[in-house]
């Protein structure tokens, strides 16, 4: 299992940078100049929170040349503030769920020992039965992580299987991913990887997290579309898995 963590703002790619100039290139400068002010932790974040590169965004949208990282963190920061949650940190780390979630080979929960991944919630709960700290940990955070991926991109297909089919609705997966973040911030893997209070802050703001993902994967995310294989993400199983 890959340990997510929040490295949007850690990394751009070179289309990046001509992204960011192509907006901002006349209170910035040049390639270099920009290159130097993102080095900077705390200029980088006032950069990124400028709205021109939003509007930018969602202005370009058919011809968009920008890393995955790039493109989330900036709709995820903003919609996040206006959900008044405030901590870039928490903007950064969800952004980082989005684009790795969003191939679908990440998703799959791949325990140590274990020669198939883990595909639903059943198995992963299930696992944390005989899981030694270390992975229980892993599968915890992510429970937590998908959990907020299919309630914050997929709610209306969610809807949908609840009153169509009986299977869990958007309060199961909200309490899922709130129990299993709740208990990954207290473990000492989240202090070591500074991660605790993110968790934290996901366990106590799981509903309004995932409404604000509602928000722009309504708009914007292409991952949200018909094309996307859900029935794959969404196993019928899962109404018999229960928050722990």
């Amino acid at each position: 299992m890959k340990m997510i963590r929040p490295n949007c703002r850690a990394q751009f790619s070179a289309e990046d940078i001509d992204f960011i100039l192509s907006v901002l290139g006349r209170k910035i400068g040049t390639a270099e100049c920009l290159v130097k002010l993102l080095a900077d932790e705390e200029t980088r974040d006032l950069i990124l929170d400028d709205e021109a590169l939003l509007h930018a965004l969602l202005e370009r949208r058919g011809c968009l040349r920008v890393s995955s990282r790039l493109y989330f963190y900036i709709l995820v920061r903003q919609v996040l503030r206006r959900s008044d949650i405030q901590d870039r940190a928490v903007a950064d780390y969800v952004a980082e769920v989005l684009a790795e979630f969003s191939l679908t080979e990440r998703v799959s929960c791949r325990v140590p020992g274990q020669t198939a991944p883990l595909d639903y919630f059943v198995d992963m709960l299930a696992a944390l039965q005989t899981a030694d700290d270390r992975t229980s940990f892993l599968i915890r955070v992510h429970i937590g992580n998908h959990s907020l991926f299919l309630s914050g991109v997929f709610p209306e297909r969610i809807r949908f299987r609840a009153e169509a089919r009986g299977f869990p609705d958007l309060k199961y997966y909200e309490a899922l991913g709130r129990t299993h973040y709740r208990a990954a911030s207290d473990h000492r893997l989240a202090q070591r990887y500074e991660l605790a209070g993110i968790f934290s802050t996901l366990a106590e703001r799981f509903e309004a997290t995932r409404l604000a993902l509602n928000d722009i994967a309504d708009r914007y995310f292409s991952i949200g579309d018909a094309n996307y294989p859900l029935e794959g993400l969404l196993n019928p199983d899962t109404d018999a898995d229960q928050p722990e």
